[in-house]
């Protein structure tokens, strides 16, 4: 049976990790460790200037104080490790498409798993609310049993996007590219109760581009998106362009 680490970036208390848990736990060994609070937005962040601490909560999960890398650092390079055969992070409460995952605490703990060696898998909701849940877990459920079977390469994650729908109402599943958002609005300025200026992010930008064959199109249409990731972010089509701009004499 695969042993499977499981983290998130909404929390330890979050209702999508508790759904995965659940649905997960019949046909692997889960071990779960995330966030003691919502670390929605951490992207890759480690905690460097702060110890870490563990709590083992009544429900057998592990709380820790730190960032949704941390978490996995912890659950596969630390003495509390065991041995793991794949990291699934979330579900999260929303999309993690396009853009997003530049930000994304959940695709970033997918991503440490892969740092680690180990296959892996982040996972979202294509709508913001908890009543699917069981859907995108149940997903989840059905590619992990495919990589017991064809494991990913070591290069990659899949970022996976489900439709706020039931399990039977899914039109299936598309491979699918990042597709891009239009930036994000203005920051809100405001003053807090003591009279002194804060400033709020605005909401996220539009969808730029959600053509035929991008994650955001796929989900829009009722299909799970999975979407592999590299992670050798090296522009190699640009390479030689680069060379070439170097190496020419001004004129």
């Amino acid at each position: 049976m695969m042993k499977l680490l499981v983290s998130n970036d909404d929390g330890v208390h979050a209702p999508g990790i508790e759904a995965l848990y659940e649905q997960l736990k019949h046909i692997a060994q889960v071990r779960v460790i995330a966030p003691d609070r919502n670390c929605s937005g951490a992207s890759n962040s480690l905690t460097l200037h702060n110890p870490l601490r563990v709590q083992r909560l009544p429900n057998g999960f592990y709380s820790l104080n730190g960032t949704p890398t941390d978490c996995v650092h912890l659950g596969t390079n630390s003495p509390l490790a065991d041995d793991v055969d794949l990291v699934v992070s979330g579900i999260n409460d929303g999309p993690n498409m396009g853009d997003d995952v530049l930000y994304s605490g959940t695709v970033a703990a997918a991503m440490e798993g892969r740092y680690m060696g180990l296959p892996a898998i982040a996972v979202s909701m294509g709508s913001r609310g908890h009543d699917y849940y069981e859907t995108a877990a149940r997903v989840v459920a059905d590619v992990v049993n495919k990589m017991a079977q064809q494991p990913l390469r070591l290069d990659t994650i899949l970022n996976i996007n489900v439709p706020s729908i039931p399990y039977e109402q899914l039109k299936g599943i598309k491979v699918t590219r990042l597709g891009r958002r239009h930036r994000a609005d203005t920051m809100v300025q405001s003053k807090d109760p003591f009279g002194r200026e804060i400033y709020w992010y605005g909401p996220i930008g539009g969808h730029q581009d959600d053509a035929e064959g991008t994650d955001f199109h796929a989900v829009q249409h009722g299909y799970v998106s999975i979407t592999p990731i590299s992670l050798d972010m090296t522009a190699q089509s640009h390479q030689q362009t680069l060379s070439t701009w170097l190496t020419t004499s001004d004129s």
